[in-house]
């Protein structure tokens, strides 16, 4: 069993990430939510973005590691789109088994880390065509993350929906995808946590 610390997109906590905590909860995983936004929710990614950035990005830091102080180490990260930068943010600070960046991926220079944590696995998930998408970000991570010696593994779905795993997303869900999406992203925290002793 993990212990998982899940980060939502910056639409805040829709539907779809109840729904992957009920996934990982399925799988005998214990799951804090994180909600950054204080029960605010969105359907439009430019309105939500300007909430976002109007809570300001220290401020979203400082939320997401109080609400993760109380998941002992060792615990698992995983977020959705700006939710996986937050999930970096906390692999950098905090002891982590793994780190599951769904849909998001950024340079750890963007986060004022200098290193990637060694001993820490990621496993990244993008569909190909997703507009906010910047592949050089993801390439970069995957270097700073195989610079520490950490297991790094990328995986590209067909389409271009950003939250494709949302089934509450009906322009972007794309079921065949989410599926196999979860298939690979519980085998990877089943291991981490079996590597990590847990």
């Amino acid at each position: 069993m993990a212990d998982i610390a899940l980060f939502h997109s910056v639409l805040g906590v829709r539907p779809g990430i109840h729904d992957a905590a009920q996934r990982l909860r399925a799988a005998g995983h214990d799951v804090l939510v994180v909600d950054q936004y204080d029960g605010r929710v969105f359907d439009d990614y430019e309105e939500a973005g300007a909430f976002s950035e109007s809570v300001g990005y220290p401020e979203l830091v400082r939320r997401g590691l109080e609400a993760v102080a109380v998941v002992p180490d060792g615990l698992v990260v995983a977020g959705f789109s700006n939710g996986a930068a937050m999930a970096e943010v906390v692999a950098t600070q905090r002891r982590c088994s793994g780190a599951l960046l769904l849909s998001g991926a950024l340079p750890l220079g963007m986060l004022g880390a200098p290193s990637w944590p060694a001993g820490t696995p990621v496993q990244v998930h993008y569909a190909e065509h997703d507009p906010f998408r910047r592949q050089e970000w993801v390439d970069a991570l995957v270097a700073d993350v195989s610079a520490s010696g950490s297991g790094v593994e990328q995986f590209d779905y067909p389409g271009s929906g950003h939250l494709f795993t949302d089934p509450g997303l009906p322009a972007e869900h794309d079921p065949r995808a989410a599926e196999l999406l979860w298939e690979r992203a519980l085998a990877f925290v089943r291991v981490v946590t079996t590597s990590s002793g847990r």
